[in-house]
This record gives structure tokens, C-alpha cells and sequence, in this order.
């Protein structure tokens, strides 16, 4: 006798994510991602993000488990957002745990998923485009910590000391900087996801405010720097334009 299986099903998403486009290889041979795209793929991403918060906005149902590694790219390079409603069949201590450096503060007393935690994975999110660095996964309290392992970067901390510091250029990263006249575009970046990273779940924004602020941010192609080779870069910035970066079902 046959037993019923539940199964999902997605469409097939071949151009990988957004943490191995931008982690993936950092080696000479690194293939850089210019800022024009991954604009347009955070955007997608936002723009699919807000979508599931209006879709659920009576139950509020959140996402429930944003990072860089749940971006992927369809074969046109359009940011689609995954792994939506999975953390909801998990018991909630092991659903925060998934997030890791994505993980909202009062995620550490609540244990509990929320759409305003789902603004603060996605600022961790922008941070990470911002600056190049991946948001550390903080290690299983059952594996014993290596005692040369570093310990966990948080992210959003580290770059408001950063600019306490007045250090802002610091932020960005290296790969961003050959580009030029971007530096207007890369601190009103940092503004919304400094916003989205507050503390105080009530004063994050929507994702629907989230989406307005990034689309009002002026973004042209990049401008390039002399050293730039064009045919270095795998994505090219009408591949990632994105129409809404729904989830891919």
C-alpha cells in the first residue's frame, strides 16, 4: 500500500544566490557584482518580500527566515525570494536558530518569527550587499567552540561603530569603490538599512516603505571605473532587472 507524501515544488532557479554571487569566490579570478545589480536584486527581493507581508497582512504571517542564501536567480537573473513558510512548521526556538546573523534582537528573548523580524533579516540583508560581508552564523551551543574560532560578527553593530567613528567609507565594499560618483546612492542605501535594523521592532519600516525608499534612491548603470573589464562580470544589469521577484512556486 502506496503512503500519501506532501511535497514542494518549486520552479527550477539555475543562476544560484545572492550570498554565492557575492561570497562565492573572492580569489584573483573573482567575477565582481557591480552595484547597478545588486541593487536590482535587493530590490526584487524587497519588492517579493512585501508582497507576502500584504498578501498576509490580516495574520500577519511572516517570512519567517530572510537571508542572502534564500535569494535566487531565475535563468534571466530576476531576484526571487525563497524558503517562504517553511520556519513555520518548525518548533520556534530551532526557526530563530535557522537565522543566525539574520536573527532580530528580541528574537533572542521571544523566540518567535514576526514581519517586523523579516525587516530586520532583510536590513542584515542590505548591510551585507552594502559591505561585502557575509552576517556571521552564530554556532550550535551543542558543538564546542574551537578555541582559535572567531567569535560571531554582528553586523548591524559593527557598522554603527564604524560610523560613530566617522569612518563611513570603511562600510562599503572595496569592490563598490572603484565606481564612480556612487557615493550619494551607497550612504542613502545605508540609511534604509540602518532603518530596518533599529532595535525597536515598532519603528522599522514596512517592507512596503522599504520598497518605496530603495525604487526613490537614483540608480543609473554603474559608473566604471578605467580598470573595470565589462566582460568580467556574469550578470549584467538587464538580466537582474526585476519586475517584482515574487517567490518562485
Amino acid at each position: 500500500m502506496l503512503r500519501k507524501k506532501k511535497m514542494l515544488v518549486y520552479d527550477y532557479l539555475p543562476n544560484g544566490s545572492l550570498h554565492s554571487l557575492l561570497h562565492g569566490n573572492r580569489g584573483p579570478g573573482r567575477i565582481p557584482l557591480d552595484w547597478t545589480t545588486r541593487i536590482s536584486l535587493v530590490l526584487g527581493a524587497a519588492r517579493g518580500l512585501a508582497h507576502i507581508h500584504e498578501e498576509y497582512a490580516d495574520s500577519r504571517i511572516p517570512h519567517g527566515n530572510v537571508k542572502s542564501s534564500n535569494v535566487l536567480l531565475d535563468k534571466n537573473g530576476v531576484a526571487c525570494i525563497s524558503d517562504f513558510g517553511l520556519s513555520l512548521l518548525l518548533n520556534p526556538v530551532h526557526a530563530t536558530a535557522r537565522l543566525g546573523g539574520y536573527k532580530a534582537p528580541e528574537q533572542s528573548e521571544i523566540k518567535r518569527l514576526s514581519q517586523k523580524s523579516d525587516v530586520y533579516s532583510f536590513g542584515v540583508l542590505l548591510l551585507e550587499v552594502l559591505t561585502g560581508k557575509a552576517p556571521s552564523e552564530y554556532p550550535s551551543p551543542t558543538r564546542p567552540r574551537d578555541e582559535e574560532e572567531e567569535l560571531p560578527v554582528d553586523l548591524p553593530k559593527w557598522v554603527r561603530s564604524v560610523v560613530r567613528d566617522e569612518w563611513t567609507a570603511e562600510v562599503f565594499d572595496q569592490e563598490l569603490l572603484r565606481y564612480k560618483n556612487i557615493e550619494e546612492e551607497l550612504v542613502s542605501m545605508l540609511h534604509v538599512a540602518m532603518a530596518c535594523v533599529v532595535p525597536l521592532p515598532e519603528i522599522r519600516p514596512t517592507m512596503v516603505e522599504v520598497v518605496k525608499l530603495i525604487e526613490e534612491i537614483r540608480v543609473e548603470q554603474s559608473p566604471l571605473g578605467e580598470d573595470y573589464d565589462e566582460s568580467r562580470n556574469s550578470l549584467s544589469p538587464s538580466l537582474a532587472t526585476t519586475e517584482d521577484g515574487l517567490p518562485g512556486y
